[in-house]
């Protein structure tokens, strides 16, 4: 197998071999098939411990919970299996494990460390089962979070290596190498191993939900995306139980431009949180607002703004009705609804919105606050007030940054938003790094291209398009909210140079294939330089993409008039 360096600076594979890969875990796909029979609502998970068959079934009801990150519920089920049998160490290892959240950067170690107080030492535990409480031991050990975590994946590493036949040792250890993974990380390599290890446990057990779900995890990027598409169309059908296994398919679904099964992927997932939180009459919090984020950002990519809208005035709704179960949740509301609105104006373009939507007078909250919301893998919920979470200020950020973006298509001045980013980057809070950066470029860059200073532009825009590209690859809905090679082909074409539009475009779409603003770009661009050929794909792909889009958009029309336009 030889690697090759993709256009993105990321190894990629060749074409050939991937195929290959692909068509290999479409057979087991269809394999599994046949012993779906044997797996439970969560996926068929086999771990033997020395605990009674009552403890057992509700420790392996556990494990698979724990395998698609519903916490809660894995929690429950641990819970449940100690109090049929006090001394059941294991039960007590799945409730701490319960605790870390290593893709979304959350660990609350007071929490864990209270349950692992409780494990008493006995004669019956097997040498399996100590490797396992000592590794999770480490995880809560002295030292700081990467440091354990490396030591906790070490651990994993022997455990995996001392039975190969354990397919959860060899799914956690795997999970513990992409919880090293680190924002900005240019290398490859563990992501390349994780994803190695999940696909091997996929082929020995198709059903095995942490299988499918890491493999999507560890092939999430623009260049490896394809390699997952075989278990991110199975893994819902896997643990359909599970919301996070609803959603996780969108992650390579949105890698690949696939938007009808990333909007299918995303609304069976908040569907499901939302029946399970009226089931067990829990509070609004537990729901799962990530996924209501994802499908709107989805709903905008289709062109329906207006159940985009929808979604947003139900976030809206949410946060004005919601009474706050920890410190956290003010600003994980706001962040979601952040996050939200700012991806709703950007996409529509629809600038009038900004004071609406993110209105000035607004008292902001408390940059002490933590979300789970952030950029990197994303938070799915709230972690006890206690726990060591990810930062985010997007609720801080975004509303400088949009309404920055609409004094600048107004020919309006940007002062106040770049003074009001500028403050939060010196006062070092959460964001304050390349995005920030990035943000602060595209304002004054979009105000110089509409007063006509292009060069200032163009060159603003070369600075901005390189930072993105020393960032972590593309992921989900843009972090940036506007992809910097976007915004370069939208500047580009204002200056009258489509040549160089279209080859920006090029790489937005390569980058975030299928973006609605980046299809109607490189259309424009292509019919400004004369390329007939290229603006009929383009237009005709948007189409294709807007079958489901609000009949009144005018870009629908442009795309449409161009078209018929071409066949006379």
């Amino acid at each position: 197998m030889r690697l090759v360096k993709s256009n993105s600076g990321f190894l990629g594979l060749k074409k050939g071999f991937i195929m290959r890969i692909v068509k290999v875990l479409a057979i087991v796909a269809v394999l599994a098939l046949t012993v779906t029979a044997q797996q439970s609502q969560l996926g068929r998970v086999e771990f033997s411990t020395s605990g009674s068959e009552k403890a057992q079934a509700h420790f392996l009801r556990g494990l698979a919970a724990l395998h698609s990150f519903w916490y809660e519920e894995a929690i429950e089920a641990f819970q449940e299996s100690t109090k049929v049998e006090p001394d059941f160490a294991m039960g007590f290892w799945g409730e701490a494990m319960a605790h870390n959240h290593p893709l979304w950067s959350e660990q609350d170690i007071a929490a864990a460390r209270q349950v692992l107080a409780k494990i008493k030492e006995t004669p019956k535990l097997t040498e399996r089962e100590r490797a396992y409480l000592n590794a999770v031991k480490l995880l809560y050990g002295e030292g700081d979070k990467h440091a354990r975590d490396s030591a906790y994946s070490a651990a994993m590493e022997k455990i995996y290596r001392a039975y190969p036949n354990d397919l959860d040792a060899a799914s956690f250890y795997s999970l513990s190498l992409l919880g090293l993974v680190r924002p900005g990380d240019k290398n490859y390599r563990l992501q390349a191993h994780a994803g190695a290890i999940a696909l091997d446990v996929y082929q020995k057990n198709p059903n095995h939900p942490g299988a499918a779900h890491y493999i999507i995890h560890a092939f999430d990027d623009p260049d490896h995306a394809i390699l997952a598409l075989p278990a991110a169309r199975r893994y819902a059908d896997i643990a359909p139980e599970a919301h996070h296994a609803r959603h996780m398919p969108s992650h390579i679904f949105l890698q690949l431009g696939m938007w009808p099964e990333a909007a299918a992927s995303n609304l069976a997932a908040w569907e499901s949180s939302d029946a399970w939180m009226k089931r067990k009459k829990l509070p609004l919090s537990v729901r799962d607002y990530h996924s209501l984020h994802w499908l709107l950002y989805v709903y905008l990519q289709q062109g329906r703004y207006n159940q985009a809208e929808q979604l947003l005035s139900l976030m809206k709704k949410v946060m004005s009705e919601s009474t706050y179960d920890n410190k956290l949740r003010p600003a994980y509301y706001e962040n979601n609804y952040a996050n939200m609105a700012a991806a709703f104006v950007v996409e529509t373009e629809r600038w009038n919105l900004a004071a609406e939507l993110f209105p000035e007078n607004k008292g902001a909250p408390a940059t002490s606050e933590q979300s789970t919301t952030s950029a990197g893998h994303g938070g799915h919920g709230a972690a006890p007030a206690a726990a060591t979470v990810r930062a985010s200020s997007v609720n801080l950020t975004l509303p400088f940054f949009v309404r920055g973006l609409a004094a600048a298509m107004n020919g309006a001045a940007v002062d106040q938003s770049l003074t009001g980013l500028e403050a939060l980057r010196s006062d070092k809070i959460p964001g304050s790094g390349s995005v920030l950066t990035i943000r602060e470029i595209e304002i004054s860059a979009l105000s110089m291209s509409m007063k006509k200073d292009h060069d200032k532009a163009i060159q603003l825009m070369k600075h901005a398009t390189l930072l993105e590209e020393q960032m972590s690859p593309p992921y989900g809905p843009p972090n940036l909210i506007k992809p910097t090679h976007e915004l370069f082909g939208e500047i580009l074409l204002r200056a009258g140079k489509p040549a160089e539009a279209v080859e920006q475009f090029k790489v937005a779409l390569q980058r975030q294939p299928n973006r609605a603003r980046s299809l109607l770009g490189a259309a424009r661009a292509a019919a400004q330089t004369g390329n007939q050929s290229g603006a009929l794909t383009a237009y005709a792909a948007l189409i294709e993409q807007w079958k489901q889009a609000d009949d009144n958009l005018l870009e629908l029309r442009e795309a449409r008039d161009y078209l018929k336009q071409a066949k006379r």
